[in-house]
């Protein structure tokens, strides 16, 4: 990866998301950072990368959409009313003091008044610079279906002209749940990515651990102190979870040293401090499961007994069918691959997560445990239809390739 792609990767997100509140424009803005790039592209390899290169961009970026503003209007009322805002609100320098630029479009996108299946795929989109096709495996659902939702939502914004702002603490709560669940999904998506050639892209996990302790000092409320607990157990499991050549490590096979202890003692604190406050939210309920999971010195340690607890009482806070399923391997764990098989087997009869990849190697997994080679390979073979992370797809053939052994 060269630098401006690293860059990229790193300041997309924040790019964009100053500039769809100096633009106002969504579309507008998308096509102001790409023009960004494209100019560092040309003119970084000869000039160098600027020392600040998020403000390098935004300025870019700003300049870029006001000429072709000037260039469609012919200097007409929009270009006018853009470049006096800027010239009152942005200076290069300040790009520092907007960190929050993105926390401001999150809400943005979770605004009560757009379409509650239209808030988390736009911000996804927007703010994490996911595509169609990540979000919709977030969703479990189908591009053409979450590139409608994204349209709507959009408009919306648009025709109602809402602010790019954090509101006020006392006016959170309409907009706090969908706001952790994007930071949820974000972080999802860097700790397990649904496509491309790395099994973890460690600055969307970053991001999302950036923007919840945003939110944590906005509004420390124990939802968002919980989910802060959980990001930082998963992401202390990171250097772990891949090998020298970026293949997959599981749980049980992760060299333990490698974990960040101090991550998870500050995440171990932060349970403990939310799973105080009652009724105890369903981030905290993951997160005291991941504690268990840091607390093990070896996999043979793990207490799957006080997981399977947890899981039970995850259950009444989210019914989810991906709770479900995560609730079922522990089941696996703790009575045995058959009582897994089970419930995992009466999850997928449903269809809910037909097009899940975990629900589908959940299954092969245990059956592969219980010796039924032809069944596991069959299931593993599901999972292939519907990875296409590199990392995984290389996961999932070695472990066919080994049932032939």
């Amino acid at each position: 990866m060269n630098g401006i792609e690293a860059i990229w990767r790193a300041e997309s997100g924040r790019v964009l998301a100053t500039l769809i509140r100096l633009l106002r424009d969504f579309d507008r803005a998308e096509e102001a950072l790409h023009d960004a790039f494209l100019a560092a592209h040309e003119q970084w390899p000869k000039t160098g990368v600027p020392a600040n290169p998020r403000a390098w961009l935004v300025s870019a970026g700003r300049f870029k959409a006001i000429d072709r503003i000037r260039r469609r209007v012919k200097f007409g009322e929009i270009a006018k009313e853009i470049a006096a805002t800027e010239e009152e609100a942005w200076m290069p320098q300040d790009v520092e003091a907007i960190a929050d630029d993105t926390l401001r479009l999150i809400f943005t996108c979770c605004h009560p008044e757009i379409p509650a299946d239209g808030r988390i795929a736009l911000t996804l989109r927007e703010v994490a610079g996911l595509t169609t096709e990540e979000i919709a495996a977030a969703f479990l659902s189908r591009t053409p279906a979450i590139a409608q939702r994204i349209v709507r939502a959009k408009s919306r914004i648009k025709e109602l002209a809402l602010p790019y702002e954090v509101p006020e603490p006392d006016q959170l709560a309409g907009r706090l749940d969908a706001v952790l669940h994007v930071i949820y999904l974000i972080f999802n998506e860097g700790y397990s990515a649904s496509h491309g050639a790395a099994a973890i892209r460690t600055e969307l996990c970053a991001e999302a651990i950036r923007l919840c302790r945003q939110l944590v000092e906005l509004k420390p409320e124990p939802d968002a102190v919980g989910l802060l607990a959980l990001l930082l157990l998963q992401d202390a499991r990171r250097d772990a979870r891949v090998g020298p050549e970026g293949d997959i490590v599981l749980l049980a096979d992760q060299d333990r040293s490698r974990w960040d202890r101090a991550q998870i003692a500050e995440g171990a604190g932060l349970v403990q401090i939310a799973f105080a406050v009652q009724p105890v939210a369903a981030y905290t309920i993951e997160a005291a499961i991941a504690a268990v999971h840091c607390g093990a010195a070896t996999a043979d340690d793990t207490d799957w007994i006080e997981i399977a607890a947890l899981y039970d009482l995850l259950l009444r806070a989210d019914a989810s069918p991906v709770v479900q399923l995560n609730r079922a391997v522990a089941i696996a764990m703790r009575d045995g691959p058959e009582a897994g098989l089970e419930l995992i087997e009466a999850l997928l009869s449903r269809g809910e997560l037909s097009r899940f990849r975990y629900a589908h190697s959940a299954k092969a997994d245990l059956l592969r445990r219980l010796g039924r080679a032809p069944e596991a390979r069959a299931a593993y073979e599901a999972a292939l239809q519907f990875t296409e992370q590199e990392a995984e797809r290389r996961f999932i053939e070695g472990r066919i390739r080994g049932l032939a052994n």
